[in-house]
């Protein structure tokens, strides 16, 4: 039923563009022939809108891996840098959300670990919708700010680090077999700054994957068998994502850029000072405009890595941008 609904969707998208485009090539004409400026200046907007949807949804046709279509996990973890990188990792985590909600997709905090002062330490977050890991899954690695600090006191510029790891959650379609003998399992009580997302009861559940070093958790749920279950889907989905990469030919660069949340490894840069660029060192793909991509506008960034990493165009571009 979801192949035939994916389908039906395909098939009636493609029939909105091609009758869009039809329709708004008849009153770019009618407008013509009557003078009316406004019916073509507003029919070429529409084509301009529709040919950004054709070339996403081309995009689209190569999310054909296993698992491009299933829902995907957000892991977020603060680099060098104390509350500096703990803020940063909070402010990505709401650029992803923000971009997610702007696609229609659901959003649901798993866990989140606090900062001591400011930020998150940690968190991990579920975005559900079609394609969502498709598309997500180029953003894993590390990402670079460089701004006055709001917390120093004499305003200097402070360069923060964080690290972000994507990967599917596994559907019945997909077997992961994993040994009891191979986890361990701990339960904890969550703490944090407060709000609708911390729990204060004991069952918060972490587990760790001893022959991999895989460490999972979730802490969203007040009962501690719906936390336990949430942690085994994550952790199969860690270990299939893992065997994803190795079978991968860049699997490698990609583990290196993960290896060191600092300097040298990272994917993207956000500048607010001295100057306004966000830039991704795998594509060069720029934005001058960081308030936006902060805001979630990501698009471009995702399709342009996206296209690099199926069609396996460009070198790698690593730069200082200070």
């Amino acid at each position: 039923m979801r192949e035939r609904q994916e389908l039906e969707n395909a098939i009636n998208s493609c029939n909105e563009l091609h009758n869009g485009v039809a329709e708004n090539i008849e009153l770019i004409e009618l407008g013509e022939l009557e003078g009316d400026e406004e019916i073509v200046s507003e029919a070429e907007q529409a084509l301009r809108l529709l040919h950004k949807i054709a070339a996403e949804r081309e995009l689209e046709t190569l999310l054909s891996g296993e698992a491009d279509a299933n829902d995907a996990y957000i892991e977020f973890h603060a680099g060098a840098g104390g509350t500096e990188s703990q803020d940063w990792t909070q402010m990505l985590m709401r650029m992803y959300i923000r971009w997610a909600e702007a696609k229609n997709h659901k959003v649901e905090i798993i866990g989140i670990n606090s900062g001591d002062e400011a930020g998150i330490k940690s968190a991990t977050i579920l975005v559900k919708g079609h394609n969502a890991y498709g598309w997500l899954k180029t953003e894993s690695g590390v990402h670079r700010l460089v701004r006055i600090s709001p917390f120093d006191s004499n305003a200097r510029r402070h360069t923060s680090f964080a690290s972000i790891w994507v990967f599917p959650v596994i559907d019945d379609s997909i077997d992961i077999d994993v040994s009891d003998s191979d986890v361990r399992i701990d339960t904890y009580r969550a703490s944090g700054a407060g709000g609708q997302h911390v729990n204060t009861t004991d069952s918060a559940v972490r587990i760790t994957h001893i022959p991999t070093g895989i460490v999972v958790q979730c802490q969203n749920q007040r009962s501690q068998h719906k936390n336990r279950a949430t942690a085994w889907d994550m952790l199969r989905s860690r270990l299939y994502e893992t065997e994803l990469q190795r079978r991968e030919e860049q699997a490698q660069a990609e583990a290196d850029s993960k290896s060191e949340i600092g300097w040298g490894h990272q994917i993207r840069s956000y500048v607010l000072q001295p100057y306004q660029l966000v830039k991704d060192l795998r594509t060069g793909v720029e934005s001058t405009n960081p308030s936006a991509v902060l805001d979630g506008d990501l698009d471009e960034f995702i399709a342009a890595a996206l296209a690099q990493r199926i069609e396996g165009g460009g070198a790698r571009e690593i730069e200082d941008l200070e």
